[in-house]
């Protein structure tokens, strides 16, 4: 085994609380809003006043409604309200024929060849995210914030081949860092039976940072369209999406339809990404033999790797997955049935919220072997295998799955390689990070390691 430390959770909130106080945690921290019992617990029921939800963490209960039955539970609308400001309509929140339309356009600009295409620009941002390190050789340096500094710039790498120095791309950087700590993983208002035309209760700054993000991203995607009606542009990710029509409509996006995906891809591509990646750091950090064989088999990777190479990266790819089973960027996924279902012999109505949780499913005492250790070995052994066909789903499962999910398994162990090669990370041992879910999981007060230079 790779280790032996529980890695930290939050501490779960024993007993009864009220309505108002449950929504209070909820709103404030969603994981410390969890009772222990849950991490046990087959399916829990909520009561609100306001509609009824169900905690489904059987792996039965997950196939049935991510891969037997999707169409019966579609993504929830309250979810899609606390994110509206920023995604719009894009592919995250839409369901039914128009998320269908929009996943025909999306999927191929995410197939593997398209994946060797864009590793190079992919490469070329790990590299600079190692070199951005040199001046903190020596000193503690916040990993959380120089993950999110590196993922950004893989996705504008990738998605409109500029480097994250690019005055607009910086501008979308730093507009997304207000953004991201304003915006709670669920909006409180969602979750009240409003009005469809009274506000949804978005603090102001969010909403400002939305506005900033997407007029942004509207002069990208307008210049991005003027290249292509030029024949100038470059072929990334952008101008794949942005060219390829629906193969049973032939509609390409709008300027504004593109906005949204480009807004989710953002998120997803660099929010996710940026969790992931801190978290992978702060457990090689606290896991020091591991570190060393990790560095060893980065070192073994040819200067200039390819996209081929990555495959040799076993335990860098073992340390990832690990990462994302304990910390799940995005730990919990709503939906909400449109008919009557039975679940586990209780009858639900339509409308409930079917709540799908990777942070509690992935931490379940009776479907994994020590939950709460770090132990990427587990993913060579039998029992973590069967586990993880089970009961681990950090990109959703079943038509829904990230089209993102083959490129973030690139970037993970590419990113972690390429620091590992010339960093050595260590714990400070008085600041042990706490999760806490912002739009992602993410540590309450940040995650800092001390650098130093790998001889």
């Amino acid at each position: 085994m790779s280790g032996h430390n529980p890695a930290p959770k939050p501490e779960p909130r024993a007993g009864r609380v009220s309505l108002w106080r449950y929504l209070r945690l909820f709103r404030q921290d969603i994981l410390s809003a969890q009772p222990a019992r849950l991490y046990r617990a087959w399916m829990a029921e909520f009561r609100t006043p306001f509609f009824r939800s169900y905690l489904c963490n059987h792996p039965d209960l997950i196939d049935l409604v991510l891969k037997e039955r999707p169409a019966d539970f579609p993504k929830s609308d309250r979810i899609r309200e606390g994110l509206a400001p920023l995604l719009g309509r894009s592919v995250f929140v839409t369901n039914g024929a128009e998320w269908q339309a929009q996943r025909r356009i999306i999927d191929p600009a995410f197939e593997g060849g398209r994946l060797r295409e864009i590793f190079p620009a992919m490469l070329a941002a790990a590299e600079a995210a190692s070199a951005r390190l040199v001046p903190h050789e020596g000193q503690v340096v916040e990993v959380e914030e120089a993950m999110s500094h590196a993922a950004a710039d893989i996705i504008f790498r990738t998605l409109f081949s500029i480097p994250i120095e690019d005055e607009t791309a910086a501008a979308v950087f730093a507009a997304f860092r207000r953004y991201q700590r304003t915006q709670p993983l669920l909006n409180l208002g969602a979750f009240l039976p409003l009005p469809r035309w009274l506000p949804r209760f978005h603090r102001r700054s969010t909403r400002r940072a939305a506005r900033d993000i997407r007029a942004l991203i509207t002069r990208l995607t307008e210049q991005r369209m003027a290249a292509i009606r030029a024949g100038s542009a470059p072929d990334d990710l952008a101008t794949k999406i942005m060219t390829t029509a629906d193969p049973e409509t032939g509609a390409c996006f709008s300027t504004e339809e593109m906005v949204d995906q480009v807004a989710i891809f953002f998120l997803a591509g660099h929010e996710t990404s940026a969790s992931a990646l801190a978290w992978a750091l702060y457990l090689i950090a606290a896991h020091p033999e591991l570190q060393d064989r990790a560095a060893a088999e980065a070192a073994g990777l040819p200067d200039l790797p390819g996209f081929s190479d990555i495959a040799g990266l076993t335990i860098l790819r073992d340390v990832f997955r690990e990462t994302l089973r304990l910390y799940p960027p995005v730990p919990m996924m709503v939906r909400e049935n449109r008919c009557p279902v039975d679940l586990r012999g209780r009858a639900v109505r339509p409308g409930a919220q079917i709540v799908l949780s990777p942070w509690h499913v992935h931490r379940h005492e009776r479907l994994w072997h020590d939950p709460d250790i770090f132990d990427p070995d587990r993913w060579r052994r039998e029992d973590g295998r069967t586990s993880a066909r089970d009961a681990y789903f950090p990109f959703s499962a079943g038509p829904r799955v990230c089209p993102g999910a083959g490129f973030a398994m690139i970037e993970g162990p590419l990113v972690l390689a390429i620091l590992l090669r010339s960093w050595r990370f260590a714990v400070e041992k008085a600041d042990i990070p706490a999760p806490i879910a912002f739009l992602t999981v993410r540590s309450r007060s940040g995650i800092r390691l001390f650098l130093g230079r790998r001889q």
